[in-house]
């Protein structure tokens, strides 16, 4: 069994897996103030909640975008698991052609997406996935990761909104009753929601169009799952997609046979 781990900006997605198989999912609360110790303390009660026992676990992964982080995590995982842990990044083996003006400038969550969906869905895929930032990355139909586009987070467009405005209130990502909104916050809802969900349709047409084929389309993230069910377009929402993908790069870097 490995544990992986997803540093994101705003959560540290965190699971277990074993041949295929997530035992877990869970997501605590970014923080660089956090202590190795308090990282230590913070892994250690989720283990214990799902009664995973630390000699079962044999490997550890990390994928991160918060570099300040990096080391705090990993030494808190030496700590707790007396493993040493991979970290995604140059050097590590990932199977996936890049071709980007800057392929090292790639964030590693990107990739792990990538590796995930190529494998689990196939070629030609796109995949979404929706955290603080709202990323989407395009493998063509040969296999080659062709780049994406960067979008501000539903949750950052959201906050920027209220920050910015004197009469609009904090509200709960959830979907009005119906698109024409009879008050403020319905008003809100259906712009957060339902914009976001027709801003990713249309980078779906805009993606297939520039290609000169279809695509499927998975969707990740912690947010994602407020958004998708109002997409006209198909998009498998796959929750453990970035795990999965952790999964994969941990085995071919560890396993001669993977």
């Amino acid at each position: 069994m490995i544990l992986a781990v997803d540093i994101g900006n705003t959560n540290i997605v965190i699971g277990c897996i074993e041949e295929e198989k997530i035992y877990f999912v869970e997501r605590v609360s970014t923080d660089i103030s956090k202590t190795e110790l308090e990282y230590v303390v913070e892994f250690k009660t989720l283990l214990d909640l799902y009664q995973i026992k630390m000699e079962e676990i044999t490997g550890c992964i990390i994928a991160s975008v918060v570099p300040p982080l990096n080391n705090i995590v990993r030494a808190s995982m030496e700590k707790l698991l007396h493993i040493t842990p991979l970290l995604v990044g140059p050097g590590v083996k990932t199977g996936l052609n890049i071709l980007m003006d800057n392929p090292g400038q790639v964030g590693a969550d990107l990739i792990v997406n990538a590796v995930a969906g190529l494998h689990y869905y196939g070629a030609p895929i796109i995949m979404i996935d929706m955290g603080t930032a709202t990323t989407i990355s395009v493998v063509d139909n040969k296999k080659n990761y062709i780049g994406g586009m960067i979008l501000p987070g539903v949750k950052v467009s959201l906050e920027s909104l209220v920050n910015r405005t004197s009469q609009l209130p904090r509200i709960s990502l959830e979907a009005p009753k119906k698109i024409i909104g009879t008050n403020t916050i319905d008003c809100m809802k259906s712009g957060i929601i339902m914009g976001q969900a027709a801003c990713m349709d249309g980078m779906i047409e805009r993606i297939w169009e520039e290609l000169g084929y279809q695509a499927d389309v998975v969707a990740t993230g912690g947010l994602a799952g407020c958004i998708v069910p109002y997409c006209k377009k198909k998009i498998i929402y796959d929750n453990e997609l970035t795990l999965k993908g952790l999964d994969i790069i941990y085995r071919k870097n560890v396993e001669p046979s993977a």
